[in-house]
């Protein structure tokens, strides 16, 4: 199959159709892109709007998180979830600042070396702040490209060699990173896990999932654990009263029935570096 006509009608429609997002906008900056890769992930786009708009007003450059103390940072995160996500962007100010003069890298192995950056958050801030033809492949662009072109309704738990080259192979000589992101928006807003909008998708013709009558795919497809009642819940509360404190709290003081429960979520929010003991309670750690 020539790939070109998907990606040509793909980046025709987003061209037209694309969201107003401000890590998207003209004047965007490398760091607002790394700081939007960072909080999307796992999270939806209408919880990250706020709270990168005040994020990026209150440290507009790597430097100035690079100067805020931890907590700070873990207040200024409110509930965004993942909170170890705004650990590793502190951190990772820190690393621009000291090792590269304050200037967010351009390349992948260099971004890789950033604390909380993985190989697709490497490839996005590439492509989207660089405009480097990288693969970037996050569930959204994975689901399309099994959807569009491989027939099965989603992608393997796990990428695999095959998907990798799919989507390579993919990869236009020109405005690449536009495609990169044309695809995500699709899968972000059409061809969903749930209910994929087929009527209004640009390239339901060309479509190879729905051409075989939309059938399962063979593997199975991961399915989210509950939060309600789970430690990352636990985890959550702890963090949220920890936030609003101005003194040491005592874990008898946190609303959490289950002792055994918020013990381990006490624990590994110590071993995340995301709380501190010390002798008159818990604390959000200040860092530097």
């Amino acid at each position: 199959m020539d790939p070109s006509p998907i990606v040509r009608t793909v980046t025709a429609w987003y061209q037209e159709s694309a969201r107003d997002l401000p890590w998207r906008a003209p004047d965007r900056t490398p760091w607002g892109v790394l700081v939007s890769e960072i909080m999307l992930q796992q999270t939806q786009v209408e919880r990250v709007l706020p709270i990168w708009r005040g994020w990026l007003d209150r440290w507009p450059t790597p430097s100035d998180l690079a100067a805020a103390s931890l907590d700070e940072v873990l207040r200024a995160w409110g509930r965004l979830g993942y909170p170890r996500r705004a650990r590793w962007l502190w951190q990772a100010a820190q690393r621009i600042t000291n090792t590269f003069g304050g200037t967010v890298p351009s390349d992948e192995a260099t971004l890789r070396e950033l604390p909380g950056v993985g190989s697709y958050t490497a490839a996005a801030v590439a492509a989207f702040a660089f405009d480097e033809p990288t693969v970037v492949l996050d569930t959204n662009v994975r689901r399309v490209l099994a959807r569009a072109v491989l027939g099965e309704s989603h992608p393997a738990a796990h990428i695999t060699a095959a998907e990798r080259t799919l989507a390579q192979s993919l990869i236009p000589a020109e405005d690449a990173a536009l495609w990169s992101i044309a695809v995500m928006e699709l899968g972000a807003v059409i061809c969903t896990a749930r209910d994929p909008r087929c009527t209004e998708c640009p390239i339901a013709n060309a479509c190879a999932w729905r051409a075989a009558g939309f059938p399962e795919a063979a593997h199975k497809r991961r399915r989210a654990k509950p939060y309600v009642g789970s430690d990352r819940q636990a985890r959550g509360v702890i963090l949220a009263v920890l936030r609003e404190a101005d003194r040491a709290i005592s874990a008898e003081a946190f609303p959490i029935n289950d002792q055994e429960q918020q013990a381990r979520a006490l624990q590994t929010l110590i071993d995340d570096g995301l709380i501190t003991c010390t002798d008159n309670g818990y604390v959000l750690p200040r860092g530097r």
